[in-house]
Parts: structure tokens; C-alpha cells; sequence
């Protein structure tokens, strides 16, 4: 684990090996997320237009990623043979001057006023560090605050068909809890 005043220089996750990931830092990503929803969507029976549909919202997901810092995105069908969008878990750097970071609690409350009341936000101890947990039905948030008090890590999970209770929000909450700093 990197001292609380050094900033990491990168950061670890374990993610399971049937997650597919797409690499939002090489300009091949498009090709990346149709490769994954053609080899999701071949032999399924899934009309062409619904497999059109999943890739324009992932591809959409991803751009608005990108504008945000976005540097990695992995996706997991949960429906094999089932039209629906995978579960996915975008990350995103949000880098922040030291004197502009803000402390994880200062940070929560902020969000949770401008969260909505099915947004159940809270601060929790991972090993990288504190961390603001923002949950609803299908949506897992993990704001992981860096050491250096250089910005916050984003882990944003999303599981569209079994909900964050369930064992894959489970596995979610697993993968965000296997974070460390190089």
C-alpha cells in the first residue's frame, strides 16, 4: 500500500477473467465493445436490432465515460443467450489539485445532498483507502480517495438485470474491495 502522502502511480483491481474488458485509452475501444456484443449476441437468436440497441448504449456509456476520465470499461453478460445490457464496472481518474480535494466525508455529504432518496451514500474503509459508497437498485458507486489527496478513483458498477443484491452486486462489491495502489 503506497503512504498516505506519496500518489500512486497506478492502481490494481482483481477482476474475474470471464469479465470482458475494453481499454478506453486505445483509440480501438469501438471495435473492442462490438466485438463483445457480436460474440455476446452470435447464435443467441437476439434480433439484430436489440444487439444494435446494447452496443449504442454501451458506446454511449463509454463517450460519456471518456469525457470524465474513464480509462477502463468491463463487462459481464448476466443473461447468456438473453437480449439485456451486461453487467459493467467503468473506472475513471478524477485527478484534483491537493488543496481542492475533498475529504471523503465533506465529499459524501455533497453527494448525498445531491443524490436522490434511493441513493443510500456512506463512507467505508477499503484497503486502497476511504472510500464514498453510493448504492442504489442497480448501481454500485465507489469513489475511492487517492493517497496524496490527488482526486478520487471512480468504480462504477453497474448491474442492470440482478441488482446490486444479488451475488453479482456481491462480486461487485468484491472486485471494488480488491483495489490497491502500485
Amino acid at each position: 500500500m503506497t503512504s498516505t502522502g506519496t500518489p500512486p502511480s497506478d492502481y490494481r483491481l482483481l477482476v474475474p477473467r470471464d469479465w470482458f474488458r475494453v481499454d478506453l485509452t486505445q483509440e480501438r475501444w469501438r471495435r473492442q465493445l462490438k466485438t463483445f456484443v457480436d460474440k455476446e449476441s452470435a447464435g443467441s437468436g437476439v434480433p439484430a436490432d436489440v444487439a444494435r440497441g446494447v452496443w449504442t448504449t454501451l458506446r454511449n456509456t463509454a463517450e460519456s465515460g471518456l469525457a470524465r476520465g474513464a480509462l477502463e470499461f468491463f463487462l459481464k453478460t448476466e443473461s447468456p443467450g438473453g437480449p439485456g445490457l451486461p453487467a459493467s464496472l467503468l473506472i475513471s481518474l478524477i485527478p484534483m489539485s491537493p488543496e481542492l480535494t475533498p475529504e471523503p466525508d465533506e465529499f459524501a455529504r455533497a453527494l448525498a445532498g445531491r443524490a436522490g432518496p434511493e441513493v443510500q451514500v456512506d463512507v467505508i474503509e477499503l484497503f486502497a483507502g476511504r472510500t464514498v459508497r453510493a448504492l442504489t437498485e442497480t448501481t454500485m458507486d465507489f469513489h475511492v480517495h487517492m493517497p496524496g489527496d490527488v482526486g478520487y478513483l471512480h468504480l462504477a458498477f453497474s448491474v442492470p438485470l440482478s441488482g446490486t443484491r444479488s451475488s453479482m452486486g456481491e462480486l461487485c462489491d468484491a472486485i471494488a474491495h480488491s483495489l490497491r495502489w502500485v
